[in-house]
């Protein structure tokens, strides 16, 4: 069942005059923003940032201060060419987190066909001459890439098809992109646990955070482990086994011998198998291990104690793709990569070290 998502205002608010709009409910120029304050029942503001909103999208033209929106869609001008969207998940299992069923729904929204192909990229081991066999086969006019290694993030930026990083290894491609900015929250989060007098930290992350070498977040974390004047090696970003049965042995091996004081685990699945697996060997969360979640979840808002997690927000996400996906319909280069803010949340899973 996908997981529930409560939009904010302004998003319903765009949400619905942009079906209004579809449907051709007005011509030539939009309703006044009085109007349709009345009309809504939503303040001024509201209603501006709703219809900025359909600017950007290219439904509507402004024509300064005190004049009526026009509406493009139906003056012919730019009109959005429906367009197949691939969502190439990274696991088959994102299908069901809230973000992926909002893209989803907003680029149906936009009067794009959004579908999933038979495989995510785990499935076929990050492998590009698979990905490459997967999208000859698969009926697209575009594609959103989750979570892409640097190889094949390198390869859709060489194709002609149009395609879209979200998450991934970017940084320096040809590629439209977008992502949470997790630099300045992992750094926050490091520091608190050395502060709480941990020095036997790891991060939990798949392989492409990884390798050839680590990603931005990871980078931020090493740095700030040093700039305390602690050691870095293979122990703050172990390797492992992408799979049920690998990140296990890993916990296994990591608690075997000297274990970590604090754990900070890239994604909510892991985080919660990291979990049960303490629980399972009777370590208490934060007496003996400290733990961090770099995702939010909805399931956290109903954990006690809270759960110390990186929050960010989704709706910009969405907003970029949905636009990008405008632009390509229309013809334009569209490779633009942007950032939206994330902050370190404390909650109860962490404190001081065992013994002080």
């Amino acid at each position: 069942m996908p997981r529930l998502r409560i939009l904010s205002a302004v998003a319903q608010v765009t949400a619905y005059l942009r079906e209004k709009l579809v449907r051709k409910h007005w011509t030539g120029t939009m309703p006044g923003v009085l109007r349709l304050e009345e009309e809504l029942g939503v303040n001024r503001k509201t209603v501006e940032a709703a219809l900025r909103e359909l600017e950007h999208d290219g439904l509507l033209g402004s024509r300064g201060p005190g004049c009526r929106r026009l509406i493009l869609r139906h003056r012919g001008r730019e009109a959005v060419r429906p367009m197949r969207v691939a969502i190439l998940l990274g696991a088959l299992s994102d299908r069901k987190s809230d973000y992926i069923v909002e893209l989803q729904h907003a680029l149906l929204e936009a009067g794009h066909a959004a579908f999933f192909p038979a495989k995510g990229l785990l499935e076929i081991g990050m492998d590009v001459k698979r990905v490459a066999r997967l999208v000859g086969q698969t009926a697209a006019d575009a594609w959103v890439v989750l979570a892409g290694s640097r190889e094949v993030l390198a390869w859709f930026s060489a194709e002609a098809s149009p395609s879209f990083a979200l998450f991934g290894h970017r940084a320096g491609l040809p590629i439209a992109a977008t992502g949470p900015n997790k630099v300045p929250a992992i750094s926050a989060a490091t520091r608190q646990l050395i502060t709480f007098g941990h020095r036997r930290i790891a991060l939990l992350c798949r392989r492409l955070r990884r390798l050839p070498e680590p990603g931005v977040s990871e980078r931020a974390f090493l740095a700030e482990l040093a700039a305390h004047g602690l050691a870095t090696g293979a122990f703050n970003l172990p390797d492992w086994e992408e799979n049920t049965e690998g990140f296990h042995e890993l916990l296994g091996s990591l608690f075997r011998v000297t274990p970590p004081t604090a754990l900070i685990v890239d994604e909510a699945p892991q985080f919660v198998a990291t979990l049960q697996f303490l629980a399972r060997r009777g370590i208490p969360v934060p007496g003996k291990v400290s733990l961090i979640c770099t995702d939010p979840d909805p399931t956290f808002a109903w954990c006690k104690p809270t759960i110390a997690h990186i929050r960010w927000d989704s709706g910009p996400l969405v907003r970029r793709i949905v636009r990008w996906a405008a632009n390509v319909s229309r013809g334009r280069t569209d490779v633009r990569q942007t950032f939206v803010p994330a902050e370190f949340v404390a909650g109860g899973t962490i404190g001081p070290v065992p013994g002080g």
